[in-house]
């Protein structure tokens, strides 16, 4: 019987701690939020391929681009979930992109691919606007980086639109991000 109340007991402590880590999750919270500081960065990303990235899932949209990659370009990709990893915001991730009727905010590739997800960086960012990039970090803002993380867990192997099939594909990480949007200087010191 100890035994029994020990193990379970533990059990308890596990869900609660696992409860306790999924309150606490940052969630994804879309490119309009962070336009309210960045606009400059956000009209800048709206040119960008990222920005209408959803729009590449849909019947005859880059219907030529689909045909070297022997995908049918008249096949609906929107629900396909090895091309949604890539082509929103957070999918497969809690709070990230669930649908495109249940979290239209987050299709497309947004701010919150890049820098994860938003919630609690935002909310260090509302409160103290001369906040330090260290403690950004912290509340979970990444800086963009070419490794598998990062980058590469789009633009890497698992892609029908690398290497297999263009052999010179090569991700330049310098040149995609200066078209990822331009980088403005902020307004406060970090």
């Amino acid at each position: 019987m100890k035994k029994l109340i020990t193990g379970l007991t533990a059990v308890m402590f596990i869900m609660a701690f696992w409860a306790a880590t999924q309150a606490d999750a940052a969630e994804y919270n879309g490119a309009k939020k962070c336009k309210a500081c960045h606009i400059k960065q956000f009209k800048s990303w709206e040119q960008t391929k990222m920005a209408k990235s959803f729009e590449q899932l849909k019947p005859g949209v880059s219907a030529d681009a689909k045909k070297k990659a022997n995908l049918d370009p008249a096949k609906d990709y929107t629900t396909d979930a090895n091309c949604l990893k890539c082509h929103t915001t957070g999918y497969g991730k809690p709070g990230g992109f669930k649908s495109i009727a249940d979290t239209p905010d987050l299709a497309n590739v947004q701010c919150e691919s890049c820098h994860g997800p938003g919630s609690e960086y935002n909310k260090l960012m509302k409160e103290n606007k001369e906040f330090k990039t260290a403690d950004a970090k912290k509340a979970g803002l990444i800086i963009p980086s070419e490794d598998e993380k990062g980058c590469l867990s789009c633009h890497g192997g698992d892609s029908p639109f690398t290497e297999k099939v263009d052999a010179k594909y090569k991700f330049d990480f310098k040149d995609r991000l200066k078209k990822s949007h331009e980088h403005f200087p902020m307004k406060y010191t970090h």
